[in-house]
């Protein structure tokens, strides 16, 4: 679900894992048709940086 999220509405996936300063630049370079492809790359690659933490974290 998140990862759908990730690449419909970048900025929103940022708010959903706890960064609500990167959500908000990645809302500003969404608002352009150009970056709106950065901003979701940027988001799956977050995205997937939460999940490898919380599978560290559950592991110590």
């Amino acid at each position: 679900m998140r990862l759908l999220l990730a690449l419909l509405l970048p900025w929103l996936q940022f708010f959903t894992i706890g960064r609500p300063f990167s959500g908000l630049l990645c809302l500003v370079l969404q608002i352009t048709l150009v970056g709106w492809i950065p901003a979701a790359i940027w988001s799956v690659y977050a995205l997937s940086q939460y999940e490898t933490d919380k599978k560290l974290a559950r592991r110590q």
